[in-house]
């Protein structure tokens, strides 16, 4: 038998074995590895045609049409399978995804606020039956409003302690440690008298259980004549009420920021035991829980905003959202609020309609 001859018997064999396998092909996958099995480099139909090397150059053109031939066949035939294959793999897939009308319906659910954000809200509506205004700014800010104004002049100590994140290639710019700036800008912008709170985002580079880089601040100031510590003492008071729905004593301890003097701390009487309990595990048995800090504007605040500091008097006083919420909800990881998780948050959150 010529070497031609042989070489076409074995087309004719490669055919007809082809058609055999095209009856067991099921999927895209199968049909991608017959294709490969068979007209790839090293398929069984590559392979048989280099036997045409062997071939005189007058048979070679026979050998070629009759390997053209095979090749087109099965290309024909994949491509033929393949759009029904793939035709059939849309219509399985949309069967599977078809939604049964006749099922009953998923139960609805209403908005929740996030317990951060119900918590900014609620004191800020107590302190607008104070009469304070709410008031915004920028969270990117001037080092001029988050820390000269505010009697905090580049070698303050206190500077430094705050942890302040700086702008990159921005180094006047920060982003803001407190809402005090709020509180500059309202009295550079408008004249006594102010009554307003400042809540927003704050930033400061800590994390553990009790403090985050990003957390929430509300800040209050009053300017008016004649303002007395007295007056500072009472406004807290009734926002400790209204906010704990109980009646709290309210303590301010000597301390000391830059920006007020005389500074006091903000304590109030231990919500979970009432300074009852020596192994109260909120307080450690002081019976006293710190919420915040608060003083009268210092005089060099005064002068920075144009404010005669003879003619009018203030207070101001700061605290975090977080620390509120946790309060009130006794939570002990400030991180909580902070991971996305559904179950816990919705424990808290005040339902929205």
């Amino acid at each position: 038998m010529s070497n031609l001859q042989s070489l076409l018997d074995s087309l004719q064999k490669l055919e007809q074995e082809s058609a055999k396998g095209f009856d067991q092909l099921q999927s895209i996958e199968d049909l991608e590895a017959f294709r490969v099995s068979w007209l790839g480099k090293k398929g069984k139909l590559t392979a048989t045609l280099k036997g045409m090397g062997k071939l005189t150059p007058e048979e070679r053109p026979k050998a070629g049409q009759e390997g053209n031939r095979v090749r087109a066949g099965l290309e024909n035939k994949i491509n033929e399978i393949g759009e029904s294959l793939q035709s059939q793999a849309w219509k399985t897939k949309i069967e599977a995804d078809r939604i049964d009308v006749t099922m009953p319906g998923r139960e609805a659910t209403t908005r929740r606020e996030h317990p951060v954000r119900s918590t900014a809200k609620e004191l800020i509506e107590i302190f607008a039956q104070c009469g304070f205004q709410c008031a915004i700014g920028p969270e990117a800010e001037h080092e001029f409003f988050n820390f000269d104004a505010l009697n905090m002049p580049p070698s303050h100590p206190a500077r430094a302690l705050q942890d302040t994140f700086y702008i990159k290639d921005s180094p006047d710019v920060v982003m803001r440690t407190h809402t005090s700036p709020v509180q500059i800008r309202t009295m550079l912008s408008q004249k006594p008298p102010i009554r307003i709170v400042a809540p927003g985002r704050v930033y400061r580079a800590d994390y553990d259980a009790t403090h985050s880089p990003m957390f929430h601040q509300i800040e209050g100031l009053l300017v008016d004549k004649d303002i007395q510590m007295g007056h500072l003492k009472g406004i807290l008071s009734v926002m400790v009420k209204e906010f704990f729905k109980t009646e709290l004593k309210v303590r301010l301890r000597p301390s000391f920021f830059p920006f007020t003097e005389p500074s006091a701390e903000i304590d109030i009487a231990c919500p979970f035991c009432k300074g009852k309990d020596d192994n109260c595990k909120t307080c450690k048995g002081t019976g006293w829980i710190e919420i915040g800090g608060c003083g009268m504007v210092d005089p060099e605040v005064f002068k920075a905003v144009d404010i005669d500091p003879h003619k009018y008097s203030g207070f101001a006083f700061g605290m975090g959202i977080e620390r509120m919420t946790m309060l009130k909800y006794g939570v002990n990881d400030l991180r909580n609020y902070y991971e996305g998780d559904q179950k816990f948050v919705a424990q808290f959150a005040r339902w929205k309609p």
